[in-house]
Parts: structure tokens; C-alpha cells; sequence
């Protein structure tokens, strides 16, 4: 210990025995929010692993695989070869003045991207257990990169409808510049429904055997391999409105108007939108209470 000449402790001396003095008043505090951020906006400060597991889920669906990218065309074909065969055919289902195979693979085209893209988003989380648990990044990418390689197939198989409209002579009309659009709220709408049930999917394991069943069951319930006039005539006018409450139903009707020239039903694309962006809120909000208990549960 240091002593002046007065065999008294130097001012260092009695600093090194008290310690540092500490401020009155704390310099930073911290405390939890209670309020819950969607956090669409964390996604843009992480493009390049966003594009790094959409890469990564499209390499891993087609790995090893004979046909590759194929697979994305053989699914709604083959599918639309068989309604046509039982609903076009044998059951003469009408089609709105378009040819019933061209009218089937349409509506198969946006039904199979938005079932693969739930699925594959709602076994996102449960699917990257190590990832989760070891480094932290937003998780809300996982769902949202899954849907993104889901838009990968859906161009792919775009091809073949192209095809299809020139060999039946189908031309285009102004109303093509709506598609974009269109795609657009089917791709939220996939979001939508892939973040609740990836979130749900993490607690409750049995919610991914309820997926397939609850995609079969959409399928028979939205104009994919019937227009909607039919489902209209059969339910009693007071229950329309229910009907227009599935967001599929107004979303692929107005994909085949802008295809295919017919008339476009905006009071059924508006409730489609309207429903489409209120699931996305509530699903992101839900995902996010959620959020801090997935490293712990998974």
C-alpha cells in the first residue's frame, strides 16, 4: 500500500480499497416490451440468407432425384390429366366456355404451389432443429424462404399452361397486367397459413398430420376442377357470402378471368384480399408470442 510521509494512504491507495465509485443513477435499463413487433422488417436486414435457404430448399427437394425440376410440372399435369378424364369427361362438368384441360390445369397451378408452399412452411421450423437452437436469426424466415422456393416450381410449371394456351389458341387480353397481383396475394395467402401452422407445428406435433388432410379438404372447397357458378347454384344465395369468405376461391377465379378474358369479379378478389392480409397480421402476431419458446420446445 502506498503511504505519504505522513505514514498516511495515498488517494489511490484508498481507491484501490473502495473499488470504483458508481454513478447515483444507473446508466442503462433495461426492459422488456410488451408490445409484440411483427418483424417484416428484420427480414431486409437478411437478404442473403434468405436467398441461401431458398436455394438450399429447392436443392434438397430435387436431390438425387431422376427427373429434377421435372417434378414441378409432373404434379399439377398429372392431376389435371385425371380431372379432365372423371370431371370433363364422364361427369361433363362445364368450364366456362374454355377447354376443360386448360381450365383443370389453371386452377391446379396455383392449388399445388399453395399446398406445397404450407406444407413445406409448416415443417420449416420443426425441420432445422439445430439451426434454431445454435444461432440466433430472425425465424420468420424459415416459413417465408420455404414459400419463396415454392415461387421456383410455379414458374417452372408456368410453362406448361403457356403451352397449353397456344396449342388451344387461347390469346391474352389487358387483363393479364392484374396476374401479378394475383400472384402476389396467393403467396401472402401461402405465407399466411405456413407461419400459423409452422408455429402451431413446433408445440403441437400432430398439426402435421392435419395439413394434408386440411389441403385436400381446401381443394374440393375452392373452384380448382369446377367454376364457381356451380358451387353458387348449389348453395342457397343466402350462404354466397360465406363461400367468398375462402380467399382461394376469389384469387384463382380471377387468375383464369386474366388468363382466359372472362369477366373479373372484384367484390370476390377485394374480400380475397381483405381476408388474405388479415390472416397474414394475425398469423405474423401469433408467430411471434410464440417466437421465444421455439428453442426451448423444439
Amino acid at each position: 500500500m502506498e503511504m505519504n510521509a505522513n505514514n498516511e494512504p495515498t488517494v489511490a491507495a484508498e481507491r484501490l480499497q473502495t473499488g470504483p465509485s458508481l454513478p447515483d443513477k444507473p446508466l442503462i435499463t433495461i426492459k422488456s416490451s410488451k408490445k409484440v413487433v411483427l418483424g417484416f422488417r428484420d427480414l431486409w436486414a437478411y437478404p442473403d440468407l434468405f436467398y441461401f435457404l431458398v436455394g438450399r430448399d429447392v436443392k434438397m427437394r430435387y436431390k438425387q432425384t431422376v427427373l429434377g425440376v421435372v417434378w414441378a410440372i409432373i404434379q399439377p399435369l398429372f392431376l389435371t390429366v385425371i380431372f379432365t378424364i372423371v370431371f370433363g369427361v364422364l361427369a361433363g362438368i362445364g368450364s366456362d366456355s374454355v377447354p376443360y384441360p386448360l381450365f383443370a390445369y389453371s386452377g391446379l397451378l396455383l392449388y399445388v404451389f399453395f399446398a406445397n408452399a404450407v406444407t413445406n412452411s409448416a415443417n420449416s421450423l420443426i425441420g432445422d432443429p439445430n439451426l434454431i437452437t445454435k444461432i440466433y436469426f430472425p425465424r420468420l424466415l424459415l416459413p417465408t424462404a420455404a414459400v419463396g422456393g415454392g415461387l421456383v416450381d410455379l414458374a417452372i410449371a408456368s410453362v406448361v399452361l403457356v403451352m397449353m394456351m397456344i396449342y388451344y389458341r387461347v390469346g391474352v387480353t389487358s387483363n393479364i397486367v392484374i396476374l401479378p397481383v394475383l400472384v402476389a396475394l396467393i403467396t401472402l395467402l401461402a405465407l399466411g397459413v405456413g407461419m400459423l401452422l409452422a408455429a402451431l407445428n413446433v408445440k403441437y406435433r400432430d398439426v402435421r398430420y392435419l395439413v394434408p388432410f386440411l389441403l385436400q379438404l381446401t381443394m374440393y372447397v375452392s373452384p380448382v376442377i369446377y367454376p364457381t357458378t356451380i358451387l353458387k347454384t348449389i348453395l342457397p344465395e343466402r350462404l354466397h357470402w360465406v363461400y367468398g369468405l375462402n380467399p382461394l376461391a376469389g384469387i384463382i377465379a380471377g387468375f383464369r378471368a386474366t388468363l382466359f378474358g372472362l369477366g373479373l369479379d372484384w367484390l370476390a378478389l377485394s374480400i380475397s384480399g381483405v381476408v388474405t392480409l388479415g390472416l397474414l397480421l394475425c398469423s405474423a402476431y401469433i408467430f411471434r408470442r410464440m417466437e421465444k419458446s421455439f428453442a426451448d420446445v423444439i
